[in-house]
């Protein structure tokens, strides 16, 4: 399963049935997890752990030192869930020692070609980086994230869970869960409705976000009226989430 001109580091530990292609490179402190597919000119350098199904295509390096100026050589990670597509080009930097230590990454995210994700990001699951999609380091992405191509996120960043941002949006401010952003820089242009429906949102949540939404974005009230007004209206999982991810934005949220 590895192929004869690939350097697998004896440090690594690869499930047996891991593949990897031939000219790829795997470092000491690497781990791997079972079914795992490695592409040809890959690069991936530990401390690292890739959960099972991992599938990491050509010239993609992973786990690299990161890009951090203050980083001196600390043994910090990266780390991954299971049934993530890492495609051609991607870069996946682990963490710094002046903040997690680590790169966390979970399950079913797809990342396309030539994507960063920079040191000690959080992203969850089921998220979308379009072509050439970069976070700086940081950044915290939400469950089911959708980041369109060329798209930039600013340091410590948040991205709420459902959030979508157009191509080429340049992200500076906290997004909140479940809204579409586009533009440069950014600005909001209505919830994720298409997003929702797709994953099972029902019609009576979906009418209280978009009653959330307007209270937040459109009836010409402070962040905090606008939140303990919601909270009145509303106990839904939904609405608290949305709540919730603008009351622990510190960077102001995207308007």
């Amino acid at each position: 399963m590895i192929h004869p001109n690939a350097i697998v580091d004896p440090g690594a530990r690869l499930a047996d049935d891991v593949e990897v292609g031939p000219f790829s490179v795997i470092g000491p402190d690497v781990e791997i997890g079972a079914g795992s597919r490695i592409g040809p000119h890959v690069v991936v350098k530990g401390p690292t752990v890739l959960g099972e199904r991992t599938r990491v295509f050509q010239f993609a390096s992973v786990g690299e030192d990161c890009q951090d100026k203050k980083y001196a050589g600390e043994p910090t990670r990266l780390v991954m869930g299971d049934d993530n597509v890492v495609r051609e080009g991607v870069t996946l930097h682990r963490g710094t020692a002046q903040d997690r230590g680590e790169t966390t990454i979970g399950s079913r995210n797809l990342f396309m070609a030539y994507a960063h994700v920079g040191h000690d990001c959080v992203i969850g699951d089921d998220c979308i980086l379009a072509n050439q999609v970069t976070l700086a380091g940081h950044v915290t992405l939400g469950d089911f994230s959708i980041l369109g191509g060329l798209s930039a996120v600013h340091q410590f960043c948040h991205f709420g869970e459902h959030a979508m941002a157009g191509g080429g949006s340049i992200i500076t401010k906290d997004t909140p869960a479940y809204v579409m952003i586009n533009g440069n820089p950014a600005q909001v242009h209505g919830l994720n409705l298409v997003g929702m429906r797709r994953r099972g949102f029902s019609n009576s949540s979906l009418k209280a976000l978009g009653d959330a939404y307007r209270l937040v974005y459109r009836q010409g009230l402070t962040v905090e009226q606008a939140l303990a007004t919601i909270r009145e209206r509303y106990s839904l999982p939904e609405t608290e989430t949305f709540a919730a991810s603008i009351e622990v934005s510190s960077r102001g949220i995207i308007r």
